[in-house]
C-alpha cells in the first residue's frame, strides 16, 4: 500500500506521517508538492493552506493531489484534531475524486477524542479550550455543520456501532457509501476504536479516503499489510555527528507550549531570547534588528543551546503568525550553519525556517513522543543537514520540548558547553 498524505501545515504533515516511518516505511515530507518529484512509499505534502481563504485552500489542495497522486495510492487528508484551518473546504474539493470521506479526527494519545460528532480535548468540549477561542471566538466546533457548509452530505457512526458486530459495521459503512452520502463522521475515544476503523476501511473495495489527525494515521500504519512493505527508515549514512548547539524555535503561544518551554529551561538549562513582536513586524527597518541578529549569533557562537521565542504584546493578532515566523527565520538565517540540531514548534514556524534556509523536503526517521517527529533534510541548498524535530504548538506532554532536546543531544557527539540563561532585549 502506498499512501499520499495531504496536510495544511508542516508540523501536521510530519506528525501524521511519522507513524509510517516508525513502522519501517520510507517516508518523506515535501514543502513543495507542485514541483517536488518525491518518490517514497509514503509522501506527506504540506500545502500551507491554513491561513488562506476556503476557496484558495481547496484549489491548492486539489492541485497538490493531482500533482502527486499515483495509481494504487491511498489518500489520507490530514486535518487538525482541533479543527483549525479550511479542512472542510479541502475535503469537499477532494471528495469527488476520492470517494466517501471517512472523517475521524480523534487522537487519543494526545487527549483528543470524538463523541457525538463533537471534539473533546482532555475531557473538555473543544469550544471551551484556549486553542479554539484564540482563533474562533464563539463559533461552534461542529464537524457536521462545517462539512454541510462546504457542500457535503453527511452521516454519523457512533461508538456502539463501531464497537459492535464487525459484519454489521461493514454493512453500515457500505450502505452509507452506496447511498451517495459524501462524508461519514466516526466517533472514537480510544486507539482501539481507531484501529477497528482502520482495519475495516483499509480492506473495503468502495472508493473512500481518510480524514483525520495523526491518531488514525498511526493505526493505518500499524496494519500488517502496510508494515510488511520492506522499507527501512534510517539516517543517511554520510552525515557526520555534530558538536554544534541546538536551536529551539517557538512560534506558538498556546498554554501547552508555555509549560513545555518552562520545563525545558528548568531541566535543560538552555539560554532564552524572546523577540518582541514589534521587531518582527518592522523587520530589517527596526532600529534593533541588527542587534537581535547579532545576539542570536553570539549565543550560537558560544556553544549555548538557545530557546528563541516570539513574544506577545497588546497588538498581537493570531493572523500575523506566518509573517512573524518568517521574520524570525530571517533573524536566524545568517547563523543557521552553526546549528547542530533544530526544534521547531508550530507549523508556520517550522515551514518558515526551512524554506528560508533552503530545505524543501524531510526524511522522517522516528517519533520522540506522540506528535513529535524527528527528521533529516533530504537535500539542502546550503548543504547543511542538521537533525530536525517538528511539533505542533498545542500538542504534546509538558516535557515534549525537553524530550526533543534530549533526543538531539543524545543523537549527536556534543561537547558540554556552559549554558547560562540570558535576558532578552527590552
Amino acid at each position: 500500500m502506498r499512501i499520499l498524505i495531504i496536510a495544511d501545515d508542516l508540523s501536521g504533515a510530519a506528525d501524521c506521517a511519522i507513524g509510517f516511518a516508525s513502522a519501517g516505511l520510507q517516508t518523506v515530507v515535501t514543502l513543495d508538492p507542485l514541483h517536488d518529484k518525491a518518490d517514497a512509499q509514503v509522501i506527506a505534502a504540506d500545502t500551507d493552506t491554513r491561513r488562506l481563504t476556503p476557496a484558495q485552500a481547496a484549489e491548492r489542495t486539489l492541485a497538490a493531489y493531482k500533482a502527486l497522486h499515483q495509481p494504487g495510492q491511498r489518500l489520507y487528508k490530514k486535518i487538525d484534531s482541533t479543527l483549525r484551518g479550511n479542512w472542510a473546504a479541502e475535503v469537499a474539493a477532494l471528495q469527488p475524486l476520492a470517494g466517501l470521506a471517512i472523517v475521524a479526527p480523534a487522537f487519543p494519545a494526545t487527549g483528543r477524542t470524538l463523541r457525538g460528532g463533537r471534539v473533546w480535548v482532555n475531557g473538555q468540549p473543544l469550544e471551551t479550550t484556549d486553542t479554539w477561542k484564540l482563533e474562533n471566538g464563539d463559533r461552534p466546533a461542529d464537524i457536521e455543520a462545517m462539512l454541510v457548509d462546504a457542500g457535503l452530505s453527511t452521516a454519523k457512526l457512533g461508538l456502539d456501532t463501531l464497537r459492535g458486530d464487525k459484519h454489521l459495521l461493514e454493512r453500515r459503512i457500505a450502505e452509507v457509501a452506496g447511498s451517495g452520502t459524501q462524508a461519514l463522521i466516526v466517533d472514537a475515544q480510544t486507539e482501539d476504536d481507531l484501529l477497528t476503523l482502520a482495519r475495516l476501511t483499509a480492506s473495503m473495495e468502495q472508493p473512500l479516503f481518510w480524514i483525520g489527525s495523526g491518531g488514525l494515521a498511526r493505526e493505518i500504519a500499524s496494519l500488517a499489510g502496510v508494515s510488511e512493505a520492506g522499507f527501512t527508515a534510517s539516517e543517511p549514512a554520510a552525515l557526520e555527528r555534530s558538536q554544534a548547539p541546538i536551536l529551539i524555535l517557538v512560534g506558538s503561544l498556546s498554554g501547552v507550549c508555555e509549560r513545555q518551554c518552562a520545563l525545558l529551561k528548568e531541566r535543560g538549562g538552555v539560554s532564552e531570547l524572546v523577540v518582541p513582536p514589534e521587531v518582527l513586524r518592522q523587520g530589517t527597518t527596526h532600529a534593533d534588528w541588527a542587534l537581535w541578529q547579532s545576539q542570536i549569533g553570539d549565543q550560537l557562537d558560544g556553544w549555548s543551546d538557545l530557546l528563541l521565542r516570539i513574544g506577545r504584546d497588546e497588538a498581537f493578532d493570531p493572523q500575523e503568525g506566518a509573517q512573524l515566523s518568517t521574520r524570525l527565520a530571517l533573524l536566524v538565517e545568517p547563523h543557521f550553519a552553526k546549528v547542530g540540531g533544530l526544534i521547531a514548534t508550530g507549523g508556520e514556524t517550522a515551514r518558515a525556517i526551512l524554506t528560508t534556509v533552503g530545505i524543501d523536503s524531510l526524511q522522517l526517521l522516528t517519533e520522540i513522543e506522540a506528535g513529535v517527529a524527528f527528521a533529516r533534510p533530504t537535500v539542502s541548498r546550503q548543504g547543511h543537514r542538521p537533525g530536525i524535530v517538528t511539533k505542533a504548538g498545542a500538542f504534546g506532554t509538558d516535557h515534549a520540548l525537553y524530550a526533543a532536546w534530549q533526543h538531539l543531544s543524545e543523537s549527536a557527539d556534543r561537547s558540554s558547553p556552559q549554558r547560562t540563561r540570558i535576558q532578552g532585549l527590552q
